[in-house]
């Protein structure tokens, strides 16, 4: 193996670091400086010069544009200053380091197989975008030689935060929960995004919040009989590609919900028009889901948890010392979305309080990896629903805590986020005033009324 693309995962962080320091600090305006950090690199990791394309390939993605093998920059600095949104692909091969690999290990989560869809597309086979990959992302993390890489979306958000000719409200998901440190309560973090420009910070969980009451009131709509039953698709894009792609079959029983992230960024931007928002997300699947066709322009740019850390550091804002500015958002059912049967979890506790006495109770199973979720699909195709009537999927291990750019191990995130919602002052959707604020915006008084409001179906549904 050849050490300079080992623990490459770390090294590109680096040039993260270094790209976000320089660019925030005024001391990135020119080719020239590009070529300069480049270099730096090349010399401080033991590169050669035949490998700077590489080096200036990962460049390229940390500012959120493709990777072209050039020799030389050109108008990168521009693009970036003049993108208004980040294209497919999400995920990108960079040609070099797989020669020198040698890690036989090197397969699909979600298919099994040794070359995932995205190395057949870029070998320019006839595997396209309907080939089952789920958009997990996992090849991206478990690749530490720097073959692939996805796009980190920061530099243009600095862009949006400069020009402040609009607010730029930072959604986090639910997960984000002690990421930044134990001691790093939600204020302390709405704090440092604050300090970064942000118009504000909003919990994901309270747009969870409005569709566990959606998607409750769809079971109860759904499920009437023993033989009925529902596939919940909030939070999860790898769940919901996996049943889209490889079990059509079952697809008429998903819910037709967005998830929380495309939600918030639907909502946010009908309420305050002219509105920029960023995801704070735990995973990679959360990039490729916001410029879905079907869902792009919900959200601008998606920044996971792993980058977030690197800005902080780079820009030399310590959460923790800083004055919290709190706020009681979002319930204790919205905030433990985050963890494995969150979702079962809150829905369960609003169908019971939509119908105490409901003859055909809600009955949940709950299924995470993405293996454990194909496995439970083919049971669910070749022996019928068994005992449940609520499956949720969810793609990684242990929930979104588990997701593969979180800076906690999943089982530690899973306790701090039941910590986090524990603390929540509100119990249940029903009892979110916020969510009675929202809804009464769009003309909403009661909660039975939210899927008969043709605006609210429009923004909470896929398409």
């Amino acid at each position: 193996m050849k050490e300079s693309y080992m623990n490459f995962n770390e090294k590109r962080m680096h040039i993260f670091s270094e790209l976000v320091r320089r660019y925030w600090g005024g001391k990135l305006n020119r080719v020239s400086d590009l070529e300069e950090l480049a270099r730096e690199i090349r010399d401080q990791y033991g590169f050669d010069e035949t490998e700077l394309p590489f080096i200036k390939d990962h460049i390229r993605l940390a500012m959120g544009l493709d990777p072209s093998g050039k020799d030389r920059f050109e108008e990168e600095l521009e693009m970036m200053r003049n993108s208004k949104e980040i294209h497919r692909p999400i995920v990108s091969r960079i040609e070099g380091p797989c020669e020198y690999c040698g890690d036989q290990s090197c397969r699909c989560e979600t298919l099994g197989k040794y070359e995932s869809p995205l190395y057949l597309r870029q070998r320019g086979s006839n595997a396209g975008e309907d080939d089952g990959c789920t958009q997990c992302g996992f090849c991206v993390s478990r690749c530490d030689f720097g073959a692939l890489a996805e796009k980190i979306e920061f530099l243009p958000v600095v862009e949006l935060l400069r020009k402040a000719e609009a607010p730029v409200y930072a959604v986090a998901a639910p997960a984000i929960a002690g990421q930044f440190g134990e001691n790093v309560s939600m204020g302390k973090l709405r704090a440092a995004l604050l300090e970064l420009g942000f118009a504000d910070m909003i919990e994901a969980a309270l747009f969870a919040d409005i569709l566990t009451i959606r998607e409750a009131l769809e079971f109860n709509h759904l499920v009437r009989g023993e033989e009925d039953f529902f596939l919940t698709s909030c939070c999860c894009p790898v769940w919901f590609n996996l049943i889209r792609k490889s079990y059509p079959d079952v697809y008429e029983h998903l819910s037709p919900s967005v998830s929380p992230m495309i939600a918030s960024g639907r909502i946010l931007k009908k309420l305050y028009p002219g509105a920029k928002v960023v995801f704070f997300a735990p995973c990679i699947a959360k990039k490729s889901e916001a410029v879905e066709e079907d869902l792009k322009g919900a959200i601008d740019y998606v920044v996971n948890f792993s980058e977030l850390k690197e800005i902080f550091h780079a820009l030399d804002i310590e959460p923790e010392s800083l004055a919290p500015v709190e706020k009681d958002q979002a319930s204790l059912g919205g905030r433990v979305y985050a963890r494995t049967g969150g979702v079962s979890f809150s829905v369960k506790m609003v169908v019971n309080r939509l119908d105490p006495a409901r003859v055909i109770k809600l009955k949940a199973q709950k299924v995470d990896g993405v293996k454990s979720c194909r496995e439970r699909l083919e049971a669910l195709r070749k022996d019928g629903k068994g005992a449940a009537n609520f499956i949720e999927g969810m793609g990684c291990k242990g929930g979104c805590v588990g997701g593969p750019r979180t800076n906690l191990e999943a089982g530690r995130g899973a306790e701090l986020v039941n910590e986090f919602g524990e603390d929540s002052l509100i119990l249940t959707p029903f009892d979110n005033l916020n969510v009675v604020k929202i809804l009464k915006q769009f003309g909403v008084t009661s909660i039975e009324e939210l899927t008969k409001n043709d605006e609210l179906t429009r923004l909470l549904s896929r398409g």
